[in-house]
């Protein structure tokens, strides 16, 4: 092999090495099994490619067997973002809810036991947690995936959710640098701005990336945001002013320091994809500092990646990215995956068959046993309850349930049940629900959908679920006519709650996950078994 022909493999491999690509199904497709093997190091799991726990040990088991040292993702927030359980709803509540219990330790616990859980799939980097300051409530994608608006609350527990998850051997991406909180727009849509001052950066967005970066953390995502007192053209992940300028450099220049893995948010996004294409989006990230491609959440097929690899080759060959950084990405990638088998060790017990659970030395070091309780007495924990002008006496018999939804971000996705029906059926056998959207209040008429609430419940007691009412008017009309036809209604608010409490008894969850609806189903019924 000449030196020129081995240059060109070198190089392939390296532009291989820094692409998270996802792929479709719940078992490896024969095109990525081929990538894996030619140079490909990472890859991106969805809620698509879950069925259950054993299904997904065993097909990472499979793509292990391909190279032992791939970087195998996930985007599991818990709470509303779930990918595993993305079809049943997550067993831990969310950030909103850990920052309103304010108890770092139950954090760590809370991001310790998930990180269990994945590490036991398989998984040994996850997309999570989000450090953005939710300072803006109107903000469309963050919300409850925020720990909160307060940057010091935020920062103590985006540091024990850091030590948590890798505590169990899966490395921490800490996101969405510098920080997605300030926002009206979604970027999965398109191109959000922050027009905050350096100095208001300093002191609110960036606090928890710093407290990040000194717990450790593994990764860092940036954010497809435009930050003017940053970058006045280039979005925070194309930006070198925001990668290299300031997340790398050193805290005596003014920066975070940070020396580990920086990962893209996908760039399939509209942010990226609509303005720059994804493959001179990816270039101008690798230039500007990137170390791997977050790609697959939308575009999941074996095209996607010769595109985007065969970009960065071309970009090397003419001159737009230098091969040094090209190869300093690659290298930073290898060496999280180094960290994943060092600190893991994929372990089974001789005679395991391929689809039985891992376990981690990590994990076992810790001395920490498993906790599988510990999401629910932290969503119970998170409950704020606002009683009405009389006594509230817990539900005895089925009720109604009325869910108002609205349409849910992409992060959070539409495939992942939500509210409380479920569990007050269970508590409350004969329960039923009706769903009730913007478009129905628009098609009908607030009057004519609150009178088909109302006939639908008959007689029950209504249980009014929403999602972040102040966002939603049509949500906020519908339930002050809710309430002014039956004021004995409880109302559930799992978003973020900003409007005044309503309704009998008032129950904010902080996140929608499933044991924040059975926390509250166990209030509304009286069910206090466990606690």
């Amino acid at each position: 092999m000449t030196t020129l022909a081995r240059s060109a493999d070198t190089l392939t491999r390296d532009a291989l090495a820094v692409l998270q690509p996802g792929f479709t199904g719940t078992e490896a497709p024969d095109w990525l099994l081929r990538r894996l093997g030619e140079g490909l190091t990472s890859v991106g799991l969805f809620g698509r490619n879950v069925h259950s726990p054993e299904q997904l040990a065993a097909l990472n088991t499979r793509l292990r067997a391909e190279t032992d040292g791939i970087l195998i993702a996930i985007d599991e927030e818990g709470g509303d973002v779930t990918r595993l359980e993305v079809r049943g709803g997550s067993s831990f509540p969310g950030n909103l809810a850990l920052g309103a219990v304010d108890d770092p330790g139950l954090t760590q616990a809370v991001a310790r036991e998930l990180g269990r859980r994945l590490a036991d799939c398989g998984v040994n980097l996850n997309w999570a947690p989000s450090a953005d300051v939710n300072s803006n409530p109107g903000n469309p994608v963050i919300g409850v995936r925020s720990f909160g608006s307060d940057p010091a609350l935020v920062a103590r527990h985006t540091a024990a959710y850091v030590r948590g998850m890798q505590s169990a051997g899966v490395a921490a991406c800490t996101k969405h640098f510098p920080g997605h909180g300030d926002t009206a727009v979604d970027s999965h849509h398109d191109m959000p701005r922050i027009d905050a001052g350096l100095d208001t950066l300093q002191a609110r967005e960036l606090v928890p990336f710093k407290a990040a970066v000194d717990a450790g953390t593994k990764a860092v995502m940036s954010a497809h945001i435009l930050v003017p007192a940053l970058d006045d053209d280039l979005p925070a992940t194309l930006s070198p002013a925001a990668l290299h300028g300031l997340l790398r450099a050193p805290v005596a220049a003014g920066g975070l320091g940070f020396d580990g893995l920086i990962v893209t948010d996908a760039v399939e996004m509209q942010a990226i994809a609509a303005t720059y294409g994804i493959e001179r989006g990816s270039v101008l990230a690798v230039a500007a500092g990137a170390d791997a491609i977050c790609v697959g959440g939308g575009l999941a097929d074996e095209h996607t990646v010769l595109r985007l690899r065969d970009a960065l080759v071309d970009a090397v060959r003419s001159g737009a990215l230098s091969e040094e950084r090209l190869a300093d990405a690659a290298a930073r990638v290898r060496a999280l995956s180094q960290w994943t088998r060092d600190t893991a060790q994929w372990i089974r017990t001789p005679g395991e068959t391929a689809a039985a659970p891992y376990r981690t030395a990590a994990a076992t070091a810790s001395g920490t046993a498993a906790d599988p309780e510990v999401g629910l007495r932290a969503a119970r924990r998170a409950l704020r309850l606002t009683a009405g002008s009389t006594p509230y006496e817990p539900l005895r018999t089925p009720a109604y349930v009325a869910a108002f939804t609205p349409v849910a971000n992409i992060a959070v996705g539409d495939e992942t049940p939500w509210g409380v029906a479920a569990e007050l059926a269970r508590l409350l056998p004969g329960t039923d629900t009706g769903s009730f959207s913007a478009a129905r209040a628009a098609e009908t008429g607030t009057p004519a959908m609150i009178s088909n609430v109302l006939r639908e419940a008959a007689d029950r007691r209504i249980v009014a679920v929403v999602r972040d009412v102040h966002r939603h008017p049509w949500m906020a009309d519908a339930l002050a006519a809710l309430i002014a036809a039956r004021p004995d209604t409880v109302v559930v608010e799992m978003g973020v709650p900003q409007a005044p409490p309503t309704g009998a008894l008032h129950i904010a969850t902080h996140g929608a996950a499933r044991v924040c609806g059975r926390a509250a189903a166990e209030v509304i019924t009286g069910d206090d078994a466990g606690r």
